[in-house]
């Protein structure tokens, strides 16, 4: 019996009523903050980061 294929997770799940910030860190990652209370803490810690979405 052959074993059934599990489904892969690409993204977050969405949550009603939350406004999510993207944000790029670097060339290749990408964050996802749900205030910007939390871009402040990122932009101590990557100057460059910048909001995408």
């Amino acid at each position: 019996m052959p074993r059934a294929k599990k489904k892969l997770i690409l993204s977050q799940p969405i949550k009603e009523g939350l406004k999510a910030i993207k944000v790029r860190l670097d060339h290749r990652t990408v964050i996802t903050l749900a205030n910007l209370k939390a871009l402040e803490f990122w932009k101590k810690r990557y100057p460059r980061a910048e909001v995408i979405g």
